[in-house]
């Protein structure tokens, strides 16, 4: 056999002996390897590691429409170590547990309103942030008139489910008391005044939210929420139309978070419902046009608020493909001249305590 042969013969053998020895020893490896991650996810708390700031971490920059990148409307806010969602859409839990973001230290949830697409991960995130801290007192839900009627029903869903948790667990894990969520109700304020939702005057170290009406009609009550803390500032809008109430809100402030929908877009995606003849999609597809703003108006919107940076959530239509983004985009950058992203699940920006820079990252 000559020695090209026999080298043949050995690289074979070697593949084969390395086959045999993967088959055998791939289960234990992965096995290692998860309980190597759960040590790591189990012990890892994103709070620790934010220094001192308000802090915006996008747990779903989606809209009703399915996209891969985006789930259900959500919005974690952190001031200091204080942590507040605003929005509870689908998949903000799981978002949340991805992002090392702990249920358990939620001190509040926010609704901006109440579409089906920003609280429908509601009952998730309550049954995760009880058992997350045993926590003796429901969750504090803040939202405008009609908060009480969405508290209830989700009291009412997860009724038999809160027992059954209780009772498998033990008091110790699951306290009765601890279940579900009690409402905190406030009027929508009229235009040029806001409600002061935590917090109460302003000051070094302290912790403002503001709750201010904007214009979703014909849903109402809708409104958006301005968090002001060790001198940074941050506004989410909620869903709106372009409004004169929410840039008198979101002047001067260091980041606005704002919903936006591509007017030229969605008018494809009518078109292709129309050509598969699918009358009714048409016409919500046409319906949605009117009660958000388009991604230049809200560029406009933030030169005229002197915002430092604009994020735009909420996404309308998904963006599957990264081409889609620039479409998105077109026209934005010449009307303001500030840093500008979309967000996905995950995007996250930083605001250090009294200074002057933020920090945009991708958390995954």
């Amino acid at each position: 056999m000559s020695r090209r042969w026999r080298w043949i013969w050995l690289a074979c053998a070697a593949l084969i002996a390395a086959g045999v020895l993967w088959a055998g020893l791939r289960e234990p490896l992965a096995l290692r390897l998860m309980e190597r991650g759960l040590r790591a996810n189990m012990q890892a708390n994103l709070l620790d590691e934010l220094p001192d700031g308000l802090h915006l971490v996008l747990c779903g920059a989606g809209s009703p429409l399915p996209d891969v990148e985006r789930g259900g409307p959500c919005a974690a806010v952190v001031a200091g170590r204080r942590l507040f969602v605003v929005d509870a859409g689908a998949g903000a839990a799981r978002t949340m547990a991805r992002l090392r973001l702990p249920p358990g230290e939620i001190e509040a949830i926010l609704l901006t309103h109440f579409h089906s697409d920003h609280l429908d991960g509601l009952g998730e995130l309550l049954l995760q942030r009880w058992i997350g801290s045993a926590s003796q007192t429901p969750t504090p839900v803040h939202g405008p008139e009609g908060v009480e009627q969405v508290v209830a029903g989700f009291a009412l869903a997860y009724a038999q489910d809160s027992t059954y948790r209780t009772a498998h667990h033990g008091p110790g894990i699951a306290p009765p008391s601890g279940a579900g969520a009690t409402a905190q109700p406030f009027a929508t304020p009229p235009p040029g005044q806001g409600h002061v939702v935590i917090g109460a005057a302003a000051g070094p170290g302290a912790l403002r939210v503001t709750a201010f009406r904007v214009d979703h009609a014909p849903v109402a009550p809708a409104v958006g929420y301005r968090f002001d803390y060790a001198g940074r500032s941050l506004l989410l809008s909620g869903d709106t139309a372009r409004s004169a109430n929410l840039l008198r809100f979101a002047k001067g402030v260091d980041l606005l978070v704002h919903d936006a929908l591509s007017p030229w877009l969605v008018d494809r995606m009518t078109e292709a419902a129309e050509a598969a003849q699918r009358p009714r999609l048409a016409k919500i597809t046409r319906d949605i046009r009117d009660y958000h703003a388009s991604p230049v108006q809200v560029a406009e919107l933030a030169r005229e608020a002197g915002a430092k940076r604009l994020l735009f959530h909420h996404i309308v239509p998904p963006l599957p493909l990264a081409p889609l983004q620039g479409l998105f985009l077109r026209g934005v950058r010449q009307r303001y001249p500030g840093p500008v992203s979309i967000g996905r699940d995950g995007t996250a920006v930083s605001l250090p305590a009294r200074g002057k820079k933020n920090e945009l990252r991708q958390l995954f």
